[in-house]
């Protein structure tokens, strides 16, 4: 493993990009062949690399150069250490559902919140506009369609001619549309 200098990582400790993408990129071909070794379900190839980042960072923050250790292989173990525990969390039985699952295609027929809540919104006002727009005559003969009454049903129901309901019911259509 290749030597890394301490003031480097000293220098990535106290917040130094450029000093921490050097790690990054020094000891990326580590942190992307134990991302290879703990792929499982659960935990791909990419969540293991992100997994060894985690690791990494980890390594920065804690290594001690005083206690004599070499940084290279102090990061090298948290970075494996990392990915392991992130393979064996995966896999718990607790997940199984997750890793299990079949996804819903994206253009699934059912509506999120946004869709409803819109959706919604567009039924009060409709709800007030039959409240304040419409006639009581009007509102009945809608009310009597809507429920799959025909017109000459409506018009004995409320006492009506067929042709009064008729023309209640374009009224009401009309004053809906806006027309």
């Amino acid at each position: 493993m290749q030597q890394i200098d301490p003031a480097l990582v000293a220098r990535a400790r106290s917040g130094d990009e450029s000093a921490l993408a050097a790690l990054i990129v020094r000891l990326m071909p580590a942190i992307r062949r134990g991302a290879a070794r703990c792929t499982v379900p659960g935990l791909d190839f990419d969540d293991a690399v992100q997994e060894g980042l985690i690791g990494l960072f980890d390594a920065v923050r804690h290594y001690d150069a005083g206690k004599g250790a070499a940084f290279a292989p102090y990061a090298a173990a948290c970075i494996r250490h990392a990915q392991q525990d992130a393979a064996r969390a995966s896999t718990r039985k607790k997940h199984t559902p997750l890793n299990t699952s079949v996804p819903l295609p994206e253009d699934s027929a059912t509506p999120g919140p946004e869709e409803q809540a819109i959706a919604g919104e567009a039924v009060d006002e409709v709800l007030l506009r039959i409240r304040t727009q419409l006639s009581p005559l009007e509102r009945d003969v809608l009310l009597c369609t809507v429920n799959g009454l025909s017109l000459s049903e409506t018009a004995r129901l409320l006492g009506r001619d067929a042709r009064a309901a008729e023309n209640a019911l374009a009224r009401a259509r009309r004053k809906l549309r806006g027309q």
